[in-house]
């Protein structure tokens, strides 16, 4: 733990803070059974239990321990999202039930998902995702890609996509999609220089301010993905990649760095990915 760091504990689960403070109102929403501190994004999140239902809390307002923006913004980019998990509500989603203002911050209440997390954070989680069958996998990324295909015709732009946001829950075999806080509508243009997100996951344009993000930079995200789920994420060679090498040729172009060469729709996309297969 850094030094600079506090520990505390709720319901027998301790975690890090920046500083200390005080998470008794989360006995409105049960008993914690998780904690989820490791976050950059400046919430932290809970897992709690109430009348034998699981549910996921996501809160802003405390300082987290890897955060680096002020409890305040935190608490504005949390609020920011609520319409946009209405907007984009599907059944690959997490499903929001409530937000609100508690306790000096903000929280947002989901549905408890028992999922396996694809991301590294998560090494043990990680191992059983990536250890599902081929086919399991293939029905994930279609999961993944019908899901932005309906995120454009809402229109909306998928921002801070990566391997974090994706779960497979292995019991009702499905993927589930979260931490969709940053997905923004259209037209966006990027004002930050490098944007949100995992490098890996990310286009030239997310480190281009000025640059337009849109549909065929979300190409580029679902092609990464790919590459992801099927071979290396950094070097994108038949090597490493575990099936045709058609399908292979298709995620290459969707991660393009020149936007010209990409495919220009997810239809598209996925049109010539189910061509391949």
């Amino acid at each position: 733990m850094d030094q600079d760091n506090c520990n505390q504990e709720i319901d027998g689960i301790s975690y890090n803070l920046k500083e200390p403070f005080d998470f008794s109102f989360l006995k409105k929403h049960g008993t914690v059974f998780k904690v989820y501190d490791e976050q950059d994004s400046g919430n932290i999140c809970f897992g709690v239990e109430k009348d034998g239902k699981k549910y996921f809390v996501k809160f802003a307002g405390a300082r987290t321990a890897r955060s680096n923006i002020t409890a305040e913004k935190s608490i504005s980019n949390l609020k920011r999202s609520i319409p946009i998990y209405k907007d984009l509500a599907h059944s690959s989603l997490v499903k929001l039930i409530s937000a609100g203002e508690i306790g000096g911050g903000f929280t947002m209440v989901f549905e408890w998902v028992n999922g396996e997390c694809m991301c590294a954070m998560y090494p043990q989680s990680r191992e059983k995702f990536m250890q599902m069958s081929i086919e399991t996998r293939l029905r994930v990324f279609d999961e993944i890609v019908t899901f932005h295909a309906h995120v454009m015709a809402c229109g909306y732009v998928a921002i801070d996509f990566y391997d974090g946001c994706i779960m497979y829950d292995f019991e009702n075999e499905k993927t589930i999609i979260c931490d969709i806080d940053f997905y923004s509508k259209i037209p966006y243009i990027n004002q930050m220089g490098r944007m949100w997100g995992s490098s890996r996951f990310m286009s030239p344009e997310e480190f281009q301010l000025g640059a337009v993000i849109d549909e065929v930079t979300n190409v580029y995200t679902m092609g990464a993905t790919a590459f992801a789920l099927f071979g290396d994420e950094r070097d994108r060679v038949i090597e490493k990649w575990t099936l045709n090498e058609k399908s292979l040729n298709v995620a290459k172009r969707a991660v393009s760095d020149d936007r010209a060469k990409r495919y220009q729709s997810i239809k598209q996309l996925i049109e010539e990915w189910e061509e391949a297969r």
